[in-house]
């Protein structure tokens, strides 16, 4: 399991598998005291990160959790940990640039695509080689696209401007469960096809602050229990988190307040 920390001294995150994040900000650091936490800031939080079980919720006070830059981390929310600035303006965006895109993977030894053994049951890491990691940022990136473009809201633009929001994020410390599909008969069922963490990040596209972000870390895997491990089965696994991802953000997102 993949843990990130965000240091609220360095502003970068870590994993415990010792990856770094390095966020791009070059704002000044805002001093909790002089934040007024506007009533509207619940109602964006509980829309942005919608679909939660249970009401979200911003921290305040002085045991408040505050990222590196300022941004207040949300309870209850759709996203596993996510943050926000109390103090956005988020009536006046209804535009949106894609940002870039980042796909980082877990170092794992090379494999075969194909094999004539059964891996050993110890073995639960396999490497993805450069056809799939392309494929891969193809489907979700297509999914993401496919998504925002339902927006009743937000239109895509290429221009930054007043109205205009910076979406970018990736995918962190991707790992595949997937073993190499058997040259002799049989087949192998498996749990769980893959994991990964989604770090999501909402900026101003003027100022280049960061408004909210979202990190989530889940695995693509079938709710029916073990499932036949093969091309079809993995990718549409693969597809599935992503359209789950890419619709929690976009719904959040068409329901932002106006004013």
């Amino acid at each position: 399991m993949a843990i990130i920390r965000i240091s609220s001294k360095y502003g970068i995150c870590t994993t415990n598998h010792g990856h770094t994040i390095q966020f791009d900000d070059q704002q000044q650091k805002k001093s909790p005291e002089d934040k007024k936490l506007k009533h509207s800031v619940f109602i964006v939080l509980a829309l942005v990160l919608t679909g939660c079980a249970s009401e979200p919720s911003i921290q305040t006070g002085p045991d408040a959790e505050i990222s590196f830059d300022g941004l207040h981390k949300i309870d209850n929310s759709a996203f596993k940990d996510a943050w926000a600035d109390p103090d956005a303006d988020w009536g006046r965006y209804d535009q949106f640039i894609a940002g870039n895109a980042f796909f980082e993977y877990r170092a794992v030894k090379k494999t075969a695509k194909y094999s004539s053994i059964r891996p050993p049951a110890s073995t639960d890491e396999f490497y993805i080689d450069e056809k799939n990691r392309e494929r891969l940022k193809r489907e979700v990136s297509d999914i993401f696209g496919e998504e925002l473009a339902k927006s009743e809201r937000f239109t895509r633009t290429e221009e930054p401007g007043q109205n205009v929001l910076i979406i970018r994020g990736g995918l962190h410390d991707i790992v595949s469960r997937t073993p190499p599909e058997l040259i002799t008969r049989g087949e192998i069922y498996i749990r769980s096809f893959g994991e990964a963490t989604l770090v999501l990040e909402v900026v101003d596209s003027m100022s280049g602050e960061v408004l909210a972000r979202a990190v989530e870390r889940r695995e693509a895997g079938s709710s029916a229990g073990m499932t036949a491990a093969n091309t079809v089965t993995t990718w549409a696994e693969v597809r599935r988190l992503a359209r789950r991802w890419a619709t929690t953000l976009r719904k959040g997102l068409d329901n932002l307040p106006t004013e």
